[in-house]
């Protein structure tokens, strides 16, 4: 029998897969030329236009390295351009959000309780605020501020806490920080497809026409380079943060978002001014300390957020009704409540889980409902809940739930 929940389920596995492989690509490379950028020693003997050079050893060989800070004189015959891990990373992502944040929007993107909106609304905004998000931060870059980094900068952080809070006021805990993740990625894929590769191809062509390449399009693509630089570690943790409640399910989530990207500033510019030869500055990791010590603090003031006391204002849907009304419902509901409301409940009893996880609730008829899906792929066809079957859950009770979710799809 062609299982659909089976299928779109190894689709989203491995769609989030390949983000995280190209993800990693994409990472590692912006790390090392960064490093790489930073640790350019100025020797005599540089060919004309070098900026500088580095030897480097790994893999058993050596690598000298020199970099142009404009272009060389003539276009080398092989040039390898960085670009496709940005692109796909952030294609994968995309997909990954209209997987699991469209097409599962009522269970993971709208919070009735903040914003009682239709699918299709909550949709819009989501499609509709990265988009204008990218167009702000671009016109900021693209004023007198690209003059002064550091007000740009602060400006830049500015907007993403706003977009954090406006987030929060429309989605769930864990669409809001995922969204803001998102947010961050576009711009700075949005930063390389729009002004660096561009900028590149510009030189390029200067050179391949025989043209003196002007500099200042090196300039532009470097600030928007530096600002992804300080981007990434933040947005790695944001597309982790799914995993924590703590992170995402609090009232205060897009305050500790806002503390996550500074720890990105603390810690990146540890590593770049190492790199630079300045030294190691340790207070930035007593700094990065602090911040998460106010990380912690946030997660737990007050510790029950998103509270629950409205979770069955939205009605179900006409699938989720089917899976309500189906003749086996009863006899799920005689097994799931006992078996997972330990922990996926309001106020979780089991001893260490504060927050129900990943803000998914099997109390009651409509929350057992609205999770048919999770529960039949975790707990129907395979054993990853409860874990290490803390509760017992019974093989014939699984054949149960996979047969009751079968019958009403």
């Amino acid at each position: 029998m062609f299982d659909v929940a089976l299928m779109w389920d190894w689709v989203a596995f491995a769609t989030r897969w390949l983000h995280v492989i190209t993800a990693m690509a994409w990472i590692g490379s912006s790390f090392y030329f960064i490093a790489l950028d930073l640790g350019l020693r100025k020797v005599p003997h540089l060919p004309a236009g070098a900026h500088g050079e580095e030897w480097q050893v790994h893999g058993g060989g050596f690598y000298h390295i020199q970099k142009y800070l404009v272009a060389p004189d003539n276009m080398p015959d092989h040039l390898i351009w960085f670009k496709w891990e940005s692109y796909t990373t952030w294609l994968s992502g995309a997909a990954l959000l209209i997987l699991v944040y469209w097409m599962g929007g009522e269970l993971y993107l709208i919070d009735a309780n903040k914003a009682d909106i239709p699918l299709w609304l909550g949709i819009v905004i989501s499609a509709l605020s990265l988009t204008i998000g990218w167009l702000v931060y671009d016109r900021l870059c693209k004023s007198g501020l690209g003059e002064k980094p550091t007000v740009l900068m602060l400006l830049l952080f500015i907007l993403l806490v706003a977009m954090g809070w406006g987030y929060n006021e429309v989605f769930t805990g864990r669409a809001t920080l995922l969204h803001l993740g998102a947010f961050t990625a576009t711009i700075m894929t949005a930063n390389v497809f729009f002004i660096i590769m561009p900028n590149q191809r510009i030189v390029v062509k200067d050179l391949q026409e025989g043209r003196t390449p002007d500099a200042k399009y090196g300039k532009i693509a470097k600030l928007r380079s530096t600002h992804n630089n300080y981007l990434t570690l933040p947005v790695v943790f944001l597309m982790l943060s799914n995993h924590y409640p703590l992170a995402f399910a609090t009232e205060y989530n897009w305050l500790i978002a806002a503390l996550v990207f500074l720890m990105g500033v603390t810690i990146r510019h540890f590593f770049n001014t190492m790199h630079a030869g300045g030294g190691m500055k340790w207070w930035t990791w007593a700094a990065t300390a602090i911040l998460f010590l106010g990380v912690m603090w946030l997660s737990t003031a007050p510790l029950m957020q998103d509270s629950y006391e409205d979770s069955e204002v939205r009605e179900l849907t006409a699938k989720e009704q089917r899976f309500a009304s189906a003749e086996s419902f009863e006899d799920v509901m005689s097994v799931v409540p006992g078996r997972c409301s330990m922990c996926h409940a309001r106020e979780p009893y089991y001893d260490g889980i504060h927050r129900a996880p990943k803000g998914i609730l099997l109390e009651t008829e409509a929350d057992v409902a609205r999770a048919a899906q999770l529960i039949y792929l975790h707990a129907g066809v395979s054993d990853a809940m409860p874990p290490a079957n803390v509760t017992f859950m019974e093989p014939e009770e699984r054949r149960l739930i996979a047969a009751w979710y079968r019958e009403a799809s």
